[in-house]
């Protein structure tokens, strides 16, 4: 028996919390019936319906995508942009990016219809780290980089402490490239910490994600992770080491 906001989150409906507002809101049934008790217990003999439509077991599938400026990441948009989703058009399966990226950031970025393994690498308790490159507008003094290593207070709290590395810089045209490490995964985070301490980002790409990189991928084109990868942000998640 296993709760029904898991068994959704594992069919790759929507995350677990997300499953858990869809019960809330009347939308899941057992076997006929409106089901709004987060506690629910469901058996793999027991007939799921989320919105209507009869929860089928998929094979879990897990791409990495070099996403492209001027997308957005998302299954849909009500403005009729493009959206991350739009570059897989062969995956039978319905797929959900992992996190965010914002319109204007290129990167890494995980797509999958597991909503547990996008659970476990998007909640800030886990600290799966993201490296990004960064260039802005002026050259970071030694204090601001300091800054942002500490943490910096934003409108919804302070930040956690990050790893910053100024990567180079050209007094001539006044932009640096710096490179930063962070765990959480708040809107445009990484945008908002730099213009905090007074130097807005001009471009912006997420090289590394955990152990993942962008290597042999160019912008828009994505691959398979392999079973091994995908173990190892399991147990990433689950101990904080790779094993």
């Amino acid at each position: 028996m296993e709760r029904l906001q898991k068994v959704i989150a594992y069919a790759g409906i929507a995350s677990r919390r997300k499953a858990e507002e869809m019960i809330k809101q009347g939308l899941v049934k057992v076997n006929g019936q409106v089901v709004r008790e987060l506690g629910t217990k469901v058996s793999p003999s027991d007939s799921v319906e989320v919105e209507g439509v009869k929860l089928e077991k998929e094979r879990k599938v897990y791409h990495l995508l070099y996403k492209p400026r001027g997308i957005i990441s998302a299954v849909t948009d009500d403005k009729g942009r493009k959206t991350v989703t739009d570059l897989f058009p062969e995956v039978e399966q319905r797929i959900f990016p992992v996190g965010r990226l914002d319109y204007e950031t290129s990167g890494l970025l995980l797509l999958t219809n597991d909503g547990e393994f996008s659970y476990q690498l998007t909640h800030p308790k886990f600290k799966i780290d993201k490296t990004y490159v960064a260039r802005v507008k002026g050259i970071p003094t030694r204090e601001a980089l300091r800054q942002l290593e500490r943490g910096v207070m934003l409108e919804d709290g302070k930040t956690a402490p990050a790893r910053v590395r100024l990567m180079s810089s050209d007094s001539k045209s006044g932009k640096a490239i710096v490179a930063i490490t962070i765990h959480e995964g708040r809107n445009r985070q990484v945008r908002r910490m730099f213009e905090a301490v007074g130097y807005p980002v001009q471009k912006l790409k997420r090289e590394q994600f955990a152990f993942l990189t962008l290597h042999g991928l160019n912008a828009g084109e994505s691959r398979e992770l392999t079973h091994h990868e995908v173990k190892q942000l399991r147990v990433l998640a689950e101990t904080g080491k790779i094993g």
